[in-house]
């Protein structure tokens, strides 16, 4: 019936335009512009029905937004706090600012959408001056919930999906990147978060953002649709999204479970949460698309993504100690050597 209404429509524009512009008598360069702008018309129309529709659907059991009534500690709450994250009317402070800190929050309800968009609003900040700060959050879906680790506060070797906000540089001495710095990485169980190495040998891919200490609100949005998997942030107040990182041949298993956690060690910052709005996304699919059963998070073509860590090379200082003590260690052998040959011809000569 739709089809039907629609085909009658454009039907009747162009009669509406063959009344305006006889077609067969194009005598001015009047007629053939308005014959031309009717046919864009018409094509525009068909090819914007070829493309995929996409509609937004706020999910209320996997946001989480003002106001938070009962958040952690009521039956009937949808998220669980841990460590030092605590509720405030404006946001769900992670850490505050000091030291040694770890907190957490985290979805109850597991995931089942198979296409969905994650829009998250952060604030990080705090009284220490630029790279004497730290050390970030992390933005989850992960199939263990509420573990306390070394990685932002969640555990290592985790399997699902993280969003980084490093604010640290631990080991970055080629400064071939600024801080703060927003990564992704996929984990299967087995794969270690190098903190020595800011993620790099497991980085999918990221951007620079600075979101510390922003004047302005900070945002970072999260869509995975059609194995494809796409990273954006809103940073700097100019309302618009800005690319991050994208990247095809993602598969997320179903059944696991949003989160946020941050930690600090020796420097620190607060780390804020101030909502995490989740939305599915009604995509147009072929009849014969048929989604996959994915048990294990992966990505196709994984070796492109690899990043190669170079060690860092001996310093001058460095090579001429060694060369030294390795000279001293073989002059200590050599004496050592000599003495005991002379204590065994010694006791050889008493014996004739």
């Amino acid at each position: 019936m739709v089809a039907a209404v629609s085909r009658c429509s454009d039907l009747d524009l162009w009669r509406s335009f063959c009344f305006l512009c006889p077609m067969f008598h194009l005598k001015n360069v009047r007629q053939l512009t308005c014959l031309f702008a009717a046919v864009c018309v018409l094509t525009s129309r068909s090819l914007a029905d070829e493309q995929d529709f996409q509609e937004e659907f706020l999910k209320r059991e996997y946001s989480l937004a003002k106001p938070y009534r009962g958040l952690g500690f009521s039956s009937s709450s949808q998220w669980d706090l841990m460590g030092t994250a605590m509720v405030t009317p404006d946001h769900v402070r992670l850490t505050p600012d000091l030291q040694s800190r770890q907190g957490a929050v985290w979805s109850r309800v597991p995931f089942f959408l198979r296409d969905w968009e994650l829009k998250v609003h952060f604030k990080i900040h705090g009284q220490a001056k630029k790279n004497l700060n730290g050390d970030g959050l992390a933005i989850w879906l992960t199939k263990d919930r509420m573990q306390n680790g070394p990685v932002f506060g969640n555990m290592n070797h985790f399997t699902g999906l993280g969003i980084f906000v490093d604010t640290y540089p631990n080991a970055d001495k080629r400064h071939d990147r600024a801080f703060p710095y927003i990564s992704m990485m996929l984990g299967n169980g087995t794969l270690s978060y190098d903190h020595d190495y800011d993620g790099r040998p497991t980085e999918l891919g990221g951007c620079t953002a600075m979101a510390r200490n922003a004047i302005y609100d900070t945002f970072i949005l999260v869509r995975y649709s059609k194995h494809r998997l796409t990273l954006m942030v809103d940073v700097d107040g100019k309302r618009e999204w800005k690319d991050c990182a994208d990247i095809t041949g993602v598969r997320l298993p179903t059944g696991y479970f949003f989160g946020a956690s941050s930690a600090t060690g020796d420097l620190s910052d607060n780390h804020d949460i101030i909502s995490m709005k989740l939305y599915e996304l009604t995509v147009e699919r072929a009849e014969e698309e048929e989604e996959e059963e994915v048990t294990i998070p992966s990505v196709d073509n994984t070796d492109q993504f690899q990043v190669e860590v170079e060690e860092e090379g001996m310093s001058g200082v460095q090579f001429f100690f060694t060369v030294l003590f390795s000279i001293l260690g073989l002059g200590v052998l050599a004496v050592v050597g000599l003495m005991v040959y002379y204590r065994k011809e010694s006791r050889r000569k008493r014996f004739y």
